[in-house]
């Protein structure tokens, strides 16, 4: 069993749709060896939390993504 973990991310980590991909190299994970890569939108709400692995991906405080609408 893998244990959670928490990576705080800058707005420059965030693909053009605001998400990042799970698994990662940014959460000390290798590709090849944990869980289906997933799409998780860390816009959205600030954060996202892996349904696999349990890793919640945060943005930074002060951190924001895109421009205000």
């Amino acid at each position: 069993m893998s244990t959670t973990a928490t990576v705080e991310l800058l707005a420059k980590d965030l693909n053009d749709q605001g998400g990042v991909f799970c698994p990662t190299p940014k959460a000390g994970m290798q590709l090849w060896n944990t869980h289906p890569r997933v799409y998780l939108d860390v816009a959205k709400t600030g954060e996202a939390r892996c349904p696999y692995c349990g890793t919640t991906y945060r943005l930074k405080a002060g951190e924001h993504f895109g421009a205000a609408h």
